[in-house]
């Protein structure tokens, strides 16, 4: 959206600095699609959004569990073969959050009440949401409230809630306990406003149903403990889920309970006669389970399971391991930026939606918005693998485990997808939740093979970090393979005319730009490919040399011939990396210098981003890219590009980046510090850093952007810390901020956790786990072994460029083919277009 922070872009009289928590200290409607995002709670497998308790205004009211969705048959105008055929999307489960209060039997409604006294506080340490009102009711009575919500980590399925209310007179109070299966998203509060986007003309926002998607199948009272049960079947899909609800009221009045059940609402009601300065407590405990098809009646009894733990545990013992989860959490994952307190509080925000998104996922991924949204409609993409993986590789490798296993188990559906597009191997669908193809727009879609690359930089990243060679000999080497044999399967060889050697060519892809789509020899895609390639042979020959046995299994599985590896190295040794030598740059294609430029200065705010605004074929016609492409390449394998190619490729591509996608401004910003433009990299460190709690891009309010979330932390370590692991070890090159007085994280590489402290005259390496460890400091070898800290001096911090790059005066200069280049600028959008369209990914 071309937003350039200059200073703190978050309101602090509502939302004060904090370094370990995020405090709303006054109410709004306005944008409460962003607050319910930002103030949202999760696991990674069950997660709920920051809707008011008493649950009637809402922008989306949402509970979502990571992997249940419903189908549907995509409808293309046009079809052809191998579109895909069914769409997926996630399901919004019923809502167990609200909580109704009456005082006097006069309802608590946020949107009007009297409230002297509003907080509420999303805690990075307790993994609580927390609010406190003062409320004063119509008839003058003074009602102190406190609710809590948190998402258990440690106990997967379970949910806790609790409100608490002191009344500073006798009055009669009621707590009304809902359960409420919404068929339609909504009740009749629900707020419409500026950030209440229509689904209908925004691809980023999820499908909506017409018809009913659960099916009710279970509706009953367990006459035991008093738990309310509820069951529902998906009617496409078939997965089912049900939920269990355990109330507890805790207050010395005496007070009475009735229950209602119905197949789509269940309400728990206590009615006290409450007593002056004397608290009511609720205590409400939820269980959610979920499967492909098991019986609602069998989940309904794992989720008493769950309920019956839960109740042994107690409120306070789920509270500390609550906190114990999290303290370790941080104890690996923390990064200090010293000496700047609004930095800091944002950066573990960022942090703390990943432990949101990925804790508790185990299996399922880790879909763009987590389980904090319906954008995207619970989506898998390739984001998780680049942006994401790299924090929990380094830091939590566990959950990039269970992350990769999730693409592991979509292998099988993987390779039909390869046959049904005449390759060999396996190609990962571009969208996804069941491992099914569901991007119906296959230019920004399915042509995105660099997926498939994606996938295996991710695991070959993973697997040096760790040296988990259990998971490489017994599923991570299908992967590799399977992705290996479609890339030479895809490219073919063709001598370059000049009488030199034969290349190897990619034709008909898309790289990660998705404003410049279906093109031959995307360098994103040839680059990546190459790695995938190579990466697969080497990790045969490795296991054929430490485990002959398991390579043997390997190639018994797989049915690889003794040829297969060698091939993959000819055609990696041979791939064309697209290079203009007039204008001394990688193009982006063969084919991306033909095409005007697109003058992104001339182009005003209202039509950004340009997915919204322009038809495709207008954007595909110029030279703009929705986000970093060769720049981010050159960042993911930096070992094939010079110093001299990284900064002429970002000098030319920067300024022709609109940075429309949430992704654009992590990877700009690592390059940018690397390249030498100091302010520039913070100018989109910072961009990053707040997309999401200053929604940036507009769209907050459908959920956090996880992988902007886990790229924050890329653009900290990589870019600040200048850490480069793209030859298999680490290196550091840091360059940190001028007015910052330091910067501290940790790496886990082969069990040894090393603490990095950096300061800008020097480097301070400390082992806190494992016996010893081997860096790189500025091209100088570091051997680590003890506890006692290594400093290492730095001498400068390298180039300093002053500004940003601007666009390149090369109008009328003449390409290496002859041709001569124009820059243009598109006419008002309006002259073009009688409706938006866009692509899958924002």
């Amino acid at each position: 959206m071309g937003w350039q922070p200059l200073s703190d872009p978050l309101d602090r009289t509502r939302f004060p600095v904090e370094p370990w928590s995020l405090r709303e200290v006054s109410p709004s409607l306005a944008d409460l699609g962003r607050t319910e995002t930002l103030f949202a709670v999760g696991n990674g497998y069950l997660g709920m959004r920051a809707n008011p308790e008493e649950g009637r205004v809402a922008y989306e009211h949402g509970t979502y569990i990571n992997g249940f969705h419903e189908t549907f048959r995509i409808r293309h105008a046009e079809d052809a073969y191998g579109f895909a055929t069914v769409g997926q999307t996630m399901v919004n489960v019923p809502d167990t959050k609200v909580i109704r209060l009456y005082v006097d039997d006069e309802p608590l409604l946020l949107a009007v009440a009297d409230l002297p006294h509003y907080e509420r506080v999303l805690d990075f340490r307790s993994g609580q949401l927390v609010r406190r009102l003062t409320w004063r009711t119509p008839s003058g009575i003074l009602a102190q409230i406190r609710s809590s919500r948190m998402v258990s980590l440690s106990e997967r399925h379970l949910a806790v809630m609790t409100y608490e209310v002191v009344l500073d007179r006798d009055a009669p109070l009621t707590l009304a306990s809902l359960t409420i299966n919404r068929q339609d998203g909504e009740d009749e509060y629900h707020v419409s406003g500026p950030d209440a986007g229509d689904p209908s003309w925004d691809p980023r926002k999820t499908e909506v149903f017409h018809s009913r998607v659960l099916e009710p199948a279970l509706a009953v009272r367990d006459p035991l403990t008093g738990r309310l049960e509820l069951g529902y079947r998906c009617t496409n899909s078939a997965m089912t889920v049900a939920l269990a609800v355990d109330e507890r009221l805790e207050t010395d009045s005496g007070f009475s309970r009735t229950d209602s059940l119905e197949t789509d609402l269940a309400e728990t009601r206590f009615t006290v006669q409450a007593k002056a300065g004397q608290p009511v407590k609720l205590v409400k405990m939820v269980a959610y389970h979920t499967s492909r098809g098991v019986p609602p009646a069998e989940l309904a009894s794992r989720c008493a399971l769950t309920l019956d733990r839960a109740d042994r545990s107690g409120l306070d013992q789920l509270e500390l391991e609550q906190r114990d989860c999290l303290d370790q959490f941080w104890q690996r994952s923390d990064v200090v930026v010293h000496g700047q307190g609004a930095i800091q509080q944002a950066v573990r925000w960022n942090l703390f939606q990943v432990i949101q998104a990925a804790a508790r996922a185990e299996g399922a991924g880790i879909p763009a918005k987590g389980v904090t949204g319906s954008g995207y409609s619970g989506h898998h993409f390739w984001d998780a693998e680049i942006y994401l993986l790299p924090f929990l590789t380094y830091t939590t490798p566990r959950w990039s485990r269970s992350a990769l296993r999730f693409r592991y188990t979509m292998l099988d559906a993987a390779r039909r997808r390869a046959r049904e597009l005449s390759e060999t191997g396996a190609l990962f669908p571009w969208r996804t939740i069941n491992g099914e193809e569901a991007s119906a727009f296959y230019a920004a879609g399915t042509a995105q093979y660099h997926i498939d690359a994606d996938v295996a930089y991710a695991l070959n990243q993973y697997l040096r970090a760790t040296g988990d060679t259990d998971f490489l000999e017994r599923e991570g080497i299908d992967i590799l393979v399977e992705t290996a044999r479609m890339w030479n399967g895809l490219g073919f060889m063709r001598l370059d005319g000049g009488g030199g050697p034969a290349e190897f060519h990619i034709h008909g892809v898309t790289g990660p730009d998705e404003y410049t789509t279906v093109v031959n020899d995307n360098l994103f895609t040839n680059v990546m490919a190459r790695f995938n390639l190579r990466a697969a042979a080497d990790a045969l020959r490795g296991i054929e040399l430490t485990n002959p046995e398991a390579y043997s299994k390997a190639v018994a599985r797989l049915d690889l011939s003794p040829d297969e590896p060698a091939r993959w190295l000819e055609s990696a040794g041979a791939m064309h990396i697209p290079y203009d030598s007039s204008l001394g740059i990688n193009p982006q294609d063969d084919q991306f210098l033909e095409k005007e430029i697109w003058d992104l200065a001339s182009t005003p705010p209202s039509q950004r981003p340009l997915l919204l605004h322009y038809h495709p074929l207008v954007i595909y016609r110029f030279q703009v890219l929705k986000q970093a492409d060769v720049v981010l390449a050159q960042f993911l394998c930096a070992h094939d590009f010079t110093s001299d190619e990284k900064l002429a490729d970002f000098d030319y591509y920067d300024p022709l980046t609109t940075r429309d996608s949430s992704l654009s401004a992590v990877a700009q910003g690592i390059m940018a510090s690397e390249v030498g433009y100091q302010e520039l990299g913070q100018k989109y460190f910072r961009e990053a850093l707040y997309v999401d709690l200053a929604d940036v891009h507009g769209n907050a309010s459908d959920g956090v952007h996880t992988a902007s979330a886990g790229g924050v932390w890329s653009a900290l370590v990589f870019g600040f810390g200048g850490l480069r692991d793209s030859d298999g070890q680490i290196r550091f090159d840091p360059r940190l901020p001028e007015l910052w007085d330091g910067l501290t994280f940790r790496l886990t590489v082969s069990g040894a956790r090393l603490r990095v402290d950096l300061r800008q005259e020097e480097l301070t390496l400390t082992l806190e786990a494992g016996t010893q460890a081997d860096v790189f400091v500025r091209g100088e070898p570091v051997h680590l072994s003890g506890s006692e800290p290594t400093v290492v001096a730095l001498a400068g911090q390298g180039p300093r460029l002053i500004g940003a790059p601007t666009a390149r005066d090369i109008t009328g200069a003449r390409r290496s083919d002859g041709s001569v280049i124009t820059a243009s600028v598109p006419p008002a959008v309006g002259d073009l277009t009688d409706g938006a369209t866009g692509s899958d990914t924002g």
